[in-house]
């Protein structure tokens, strides 16, 4: 098909957006491209004008599928330029699902918001990520992909998004989790009804799927996610999912899904410290309202449950509860008590700074005077960072005692050393595993 010669701008333009509009779907058109205007028409190039904070997004995401509709219209040659026009503000989102897809979708609960969720450095990364996605969706981070144990927070972010969004953000957002996508998509096949089930997510502006692991050996449902991914990201939409590990090893999805889940921003959620536990009961205590005078107890609950958060919750439920029942004070005894019977204690002897030191310096061919010594060196400094980590982790030692047994050192040297440790192992796989073949050693010998 060749350039027409000489078309009349508004009219092009008008027939162009047809495409677009067919291309796109059309919560995605009203948000992205009807702020767009025809400028300029000549020899086959278009020149739109577009709002200054998003035009050269615009440009980057949708240019192709924009070269693609004008060439539909003006023939093989046609571009689409984009230009700055003054902001005006984005239409709002007409309606929503219908019934029969609301009944179809996972409702979003609203306590899980960005203001509950507890920040750590086990989690850091992962809440940046999310924040960026609620903030920008389609432009910070997509796919974006969480992954984590069980229990360690990737639902909460993955509902924080959608309740960021469904309130500030004018976005269609769909959440749903694997299974759910799945029951849904044998109902449409069913019940005939496959053209709904694909508008239904296809149309979303952002696109939340919990669980992603669920998706394997279910041929006929990954064929379909993986169209529905497509759709979604060639045409700048966002899509989080999350999955209780990394991508490449959720062996039972197709290579071409697990490609595509590693092509955006992959964050790891890992256990929260203490300090973080101890700060995710506060928390709850604070929503629930609930009154601890002890601040013990909270240090004794997150010391005895360290699996995940949930449990961690769970155990602070427990405490009070049995309080409520009993009449009793919530102090240590009342509170080991109930822990005992949900999670009981091991009688291990207790980790010693000295052990740690010993096991570290053999680790890495150290004497136990040289770990704790002046020594600046590289072979030095980062098995006396583990050490002083592991120390703080594993022992009830506290910051000045830990100190004092390496060389005298202050607790603002600790809490650097501690600090160089979580940031090294968030990027160098060896490093991370030193780290977890020390933890794991010190506790079997335990």
């Amino acid at each position: 098909m060749s350039l027409l010669e000489n078309p009349e701008p508004s009219s092009a333009w008008n027939e162009i957006r047809a495409e677009l509009r067919r291309a796109l779907g059309q919560s995605t058109y009203e948000i992205w491209i009807a702020p767009l205007e025809v400028r300029a028409l000549d020899r086959g190039r278009l020149l739109l004008q577009g709002p200054p904070a998003t035009q050269s997004w615009i440009a980057k995401r949708f240019g192709p599928v924009l070269d693609r509709c004008a060439q539909a219209v003006l023939g093989d040659g046609a571009r689409v330029s984009l230009d700055s026009a003054p902001a005006r503000p984005r239409p709002s989102q007409a309606g929503g699902p219908s019934p029969e897809a609301e009944a179809s979708l996972v409702t979003l609960n609203p306590r899980y918001s960005f203001d509950q969720f507890v920040i750590g450095d086990g989690n850091r990364l992962a809440h940046a990520a999310a924040l960026a996605v609620a903030e920008l969706p389609g432009q910070a981070y997509t796919p974006l992909f969480l992954y984590a144990p069980p229990g360690l927070g990737k639902t909460h972010l993955l509902h924080a998004i959608g309740n960021y969004l469904t309130t500030f953000g004018g976005a269609q957002v769909r959440y749903t989790t694997a299974e759910a996508f799945t029951n849904h998509f044998i109902r449409s096949l069913g019940t005939h009804s496959v053209g709904h089930f694909k508008r239904l997510y296809r149309d979303a502006d952002v696109l939340l799927i919990d669980d992603v692991q669920f998706l394997a050996s279910k041929a006929r449902t990954e064929e379909e996610f993986f169209h529905t991914f497509n759709a979604l990201y060639e045409t700048g939409r966002q899509l989080v999912l999350t999955a209780d590990r990394l991508p490449s090893a959720l062996k039972g999805l197709e290579e071409r899904l697990r490609e595509r889940f590693e092509a955006g921003l992959v964050a790891d959620i890992r256990p929260p410290d203490l300090l973080t536990r101890m700060a995710i009961l506060r928390k709850r205590a604070l929503l629930d309202a609930i009154s601890i005078d002890d601040d013990g107890v909270l240090e004794l609950i997150a010391r005895r449950v360290t699996d995940n958060v949930r449990s961690l919750e769970g155990a602070l439920i427990r405490v009070v509860a049995y309080h409520s029942l009993t009449g009793r004070q919530i102090d240590g005894e009342l509170t080991n008590r109930v822990l005992d019977s949900v999670c009981p204690q091991i009688s291990t002897k207790p980790l010693s700074i000295t052990s740690i030191q010993a096991e570290v310096a053999a680790r890495f061919g150290l004497t136990t005077a040289e770990l704790v010594s002046a020594s600046r060196a590289a072979a030095v400094s980062w098995p006396r960072q583990l050490a002083i980590y592991l120390a703080r982790e594993l022992t009830a030692s506290s910051l000045q005692d830990i100190g004092d047994a390496f060389g005298g050192r202050n607790h603002a040297t600790v809490l650097h050393a501690c600090k160089r440790v979580v940031e090294r192992i968030r990027g160098d796989m060896q490093a991370a595993g030193e780290l977890e073949e020390l933890s794991d050693s010190l506790s079997a010998s335990a």
